[in-house]
């Protein structure tokens, strides 16, 4: 039995229903770990719902500014430091993009999951001097953008529940945008292209306290809403899974690199074609004419929209169950989860 100490992200909650890719694959991990019987430790902000043990930090209550990022780093490396005194960690596994800033000190191998763009890393992060730390991606095209001078383990590209994903659901003539509310997610360009193309369509996604991000919904969302476009929150699983389902496309106007959007694989195990900029990930999950159109701007998207009806759903479907499996992931974290405990109990 291995025991795994999962780290997520200091100012993001952990479920299945959260809005942040990182912390949906953490999820899923936990719940493989304790099903294959091996003792599964979160530490996670208060919220988070784990199949596992939580050692949960305080959640912010206000605007997730500087102040409030140096006291969740604080309170992880507590916490981090209360789990390795617990229990006997065979490994580490973090999520964070600021892991560097409550790495523990020399101890368990640690595995360091890069779930975003590699820029967005602190240069020092990726190049770590604690003994038995490893580093990996989720896609060859974020492995692309990475410096000659990053090791870098082999990738694991994400994968989704496509068994719980593929529900019967009668096709409505509304598009759908699903993600985290921010700039770079350019969902504005979604409300433009829907308009532009006469369809309705709903946004929904969790707008998280950061003032960029609070200022983008404000000036650039909400002026775009209106009775035919409309912004309905955050989802939990199931009706996530409803809103895909019933889409006659889901819009992903991602204006940064993505390593491996889930928005985008979720639809397409829900039968649903995807519209996407070729961006990053998106270039390779979206094969163009086959399960979606890969656009260059709104306006092609807008184009592209009354063509969603020439994609076979079931095309979906097989490309979401023979590529985007989440027990293929899972299995190969788990084997490399073995491979790296192994290593560590021979130098031991």
């Amino acid at each position: 039995m291995l025991t795994v100490l999962n780290v997520g992200f200091t100012l993001a909650p952990v479920s299945r229903d959260t809005a942040g890719g990182a912390e949906q694959i953490l999820a899923q991990l936990d719940a493989a770990l304790t099903r294959n019987g091996h003792r599964s430790i979160v530490v996670a902000p208060e919220g988070s719902r784990v199949t596992g043990i939580l050692v949960a930090t305080s959640a912010c209550p206000g605007q997730l500014d500087d102040a409030a990022r140096l006291s969740a780093q604080a309170a992880h490396r507590r916490a981090i430091a209360e789990a390795l005194r617990r229990w006997p960690v065979d490994l580490v596994h973090l999520h964070g993009v600021d892991f560097d800033a409550y790495l523990p000190p020399p101890g368990p191998p640690a595995l360091v999951t890069l779930h975003l763009p590699l820029a967005w890393y602190a240069a020092g992060a990726l190049r770590p001097t604690r003994p038995r730390t490893w580093l990996h991606g989720v896609s060859a095209a974020q492995r692309a953008d990475a410096p000659p001078d990053i090791r870098l383990l082999p990738d694991i590209p994400n994968g989704v529940d496509c068994a719980a994903l593929d529900r019967p659901h009668v096709k409505r003539g509304f598009a759908a945008a699903l993600g985290r509310i921010c700039p770079e997610k350019g969902l504005h360009l979604a409300l433009d292209a829907a308009r532009a193309a006469g369809v309705p369509l709903l946004l929904a996604g969790q707008l998280f306290r950061y003032p960029a991000h609070e200022d983008y919904f404000h000036r650039e969302i909400l002026p775009r809403l209106d009775r035919e476009r409309r912004y309905v929150g955050p989802l939990g699983f199931v009706a996530k899974r409803r809103l895909l389902g019933a889409a006659r496309c889901v819009l992903v106007p991602s204006l940064v690199a993505e390593t491996g959007s889930l928005v985008a694989m979720e639809a397409l195990a829900c039968g649903t074609p995807v519209i996407a900029f070729p961006n990053g990930a998106l270039a390779d999950v979206v094969e163009d004419g086959k399960v979606g159109f890969l656009v260059r701007d709104w306006r092609e998207m807008a184009t592209a929209i009354p063509m969603a009806g020439s994609i076979d759903p079931q095309a979906c479907r097989a490309a979401a169950r023979s590529r985007f499996s989440a027990a293929r992931m899972v299995d190969r974290y788990l084997e490399l989860y073995r491979r790296l405990t192994s290593a560590a109990r021979l130098v031991a």
